[in-house]
Formats: C-alpha cells, sequence, structure tokens
C-alpha cells in the first residue's frame, strides 16, 4: 500500500481542510438523535486527524478509527485521547460492533491499495452492515464522474501564512481515473518545506453504490450536502440505515 496523507499534507489538511469533517459529524449526530440512538460504539473510517471522533466523543459515543496515514493517525490519537485508532485499510478492517460508521472524504474512492474494487467495496458494505445495530447509521461520500475537471486538467490552490498547497488535477476518462498532483510548502522556521504527493482516485458509479447497499438491506438515502452545507460539485453523498427491530 502506498505511503499518503504523509507529515505536510497531513497537518494542511487538518488545519485548512476540516470543515467536511465538521459538517459530517453534526449531520451525523442529528441522525442519530432522530432515530433515538444517544450513545454506543462510532466507527470513522477513514478517520483523519480525529475531528469527527472529537466531536461525537464531545456528544458521548465511544470512538474507533482507522487510516493508512500515520501522520493522521497521531494528530487523531492527540485529539481524541480517549479513542482506539489503528492504521488499517477500509478493505481489510474488521468493524466492532457499533451504533454508527462513516467514512468521509472519498475514503472509498482512493486506490492507495489496488486492490481495491467493486467486489471489495460491496464485502465493505456488508461488514458495516453486519456490524450495525439495529437502526443504526452509515454516513459516507463517493466521488462521481462529475468530480473530474469537465476539460483538460484543473490547477488549484490555497494558502495562508503557514502554509500553501498547490493540486493540479487531471482525469483518465476510459477508466474513471482521477489523479491529484499534490505540492506542499509548510513554514518550519524562517524557510518552507517543500513535498509533494500523487492520489489516485476511482471514480464511482452512484447508481452501483446505491444498488449495493439496498440489496444488503439498507434504507438508503443520496445527499448533496451535510448539516447545512453543498458537498462540492461530484461528491455525494449517502445515509444508508439498518432498519430498527420490531418489539
Amino acid at each position: 500500500m502506498k505511503e499518503a496523507y504523509k507529515e505536510n499534507l497531513a497537518f494542511i489538511h487538518d488545519a485548512g481542510f476540516g470543515h467536511l469533517a465538521k459538517d459530517a459529524a453534526h449531520f451525523l449526530l442529528d441522525s442519530l438523535k432522530q432515530a433515538g440512538i444517544h450513545k454506543g460504539r462510532f466507527v470513522d473510517i477513514g478517520c483523519g486527524s480525529g475531528i469527527t471522533c472529537r466531536l461525537l466523543s464531545d456528544a458521548g459515543f465511544e470512538v474507533t478509527g482507522i487510516d493508512i496515514s500515520e501522520s493522521l493517525l497521531e494528530m487523531a490519537r492527540s485529539r481524541v485521547p480517549e479513542g482506539k485508532f489503528y492504521k488499517e485499510s477500509f478493505l481489510t478492517y474488521y468493524i466492532p460492533r457499533c451504533t454508527a460508521v462513516a467514512a468521509i472524504g472519498e475514503v472509498m474512492n482512493y486506490i492507495f491499495d489496488e486492490t481495491n474494487d467493486r467486489q471489495k467495496r460491496h464485502r465493505f458494505f456488508e461488514r458495516v452492515y453486519e456490524a450495525l445495530e439495529p437502526g443504526g447509521c452509515f454516513l459516507f461520500d463517493v466521488a462521481g464522474a462529475a468530480r473530474a475537471p469537465s476539460a483538460g486538467s484543473q490547477k488549484t490552490f490555497s494558502t495562508n501564512a503557514e502554509w500553501a498547497v498547490l493540486m493540479e488535477t487531471d482525469t483518465d476518462h476510459s477508466n474513471n481515473i482521477l489523479t491529484r498532483h499534490i505540492t506542499t510548502f509548510r513554514k518550519k522556521g524562517s524557510q518552507y518545506e517543500r513535498d509533494f504527493e500523487v492520489h489516485k482516485l476511482q471514480l464511482l458509479n452512484i447508481s452501483e453504490i446505491e444498488e449495493s447497499l439496498k440489496q444488503i438491506g439498507f434504507n438508503v438515502y443520496l445527499l448533496d450536502s451535510y448539516h447545512k452545507n453543498l458537498l462540492p460539485k461530484g461528491l455525494v453523498g449517502f445515509l444508508a440505515l439498518k432498519e430498527q427491530i420490531d418489539p
């Protein structure tokens, strides 16, 4: 498995791009409240720096997170010392019994592990369903075809006084592979340290994901926003619910 979100990009991602994780946490807490769930275990797949786990823990849930980035996991352990965090892929992780699962930020699109495919994603959905308590919630998002630049490559950048990140995105449309070439600059002392990463994502068929979830037994709702904020273009949210057992 390729290394991802090394120290500098992990720092920048946490410092400047945590809004999606925060919005997802608030949306999930509202959904759990509506389902009458106020406690239990929350499992965060691709937990990043622990932003979502922090908010769920503050709300009274026990939290467990996994990620493939050791740098992000170090942040998560520091932010949520009462949580349990492990370095592992969603493709192999055994999910413990829980009331909620989340996978926020294109977790299932990444192909750092090149064995990621439709069959293994379906098996992952089955493991989530098996792990959830009746009435439990599964919140996640995936990048579909609309996530790709409309033509050619796309260049974006973000900066502040402590860091800068420059990203060039291009797409292999024949294979639905989106590639992000990410250059970071992070201030350390009086100088800036430069680093570079390449992230490849498999753009997924939204209808196939929805049908896969329904086959397993989930009630499925497609989302264009978390909490009060719209998702970026081409990123589709899913709220999959496991039905309650009638008394």
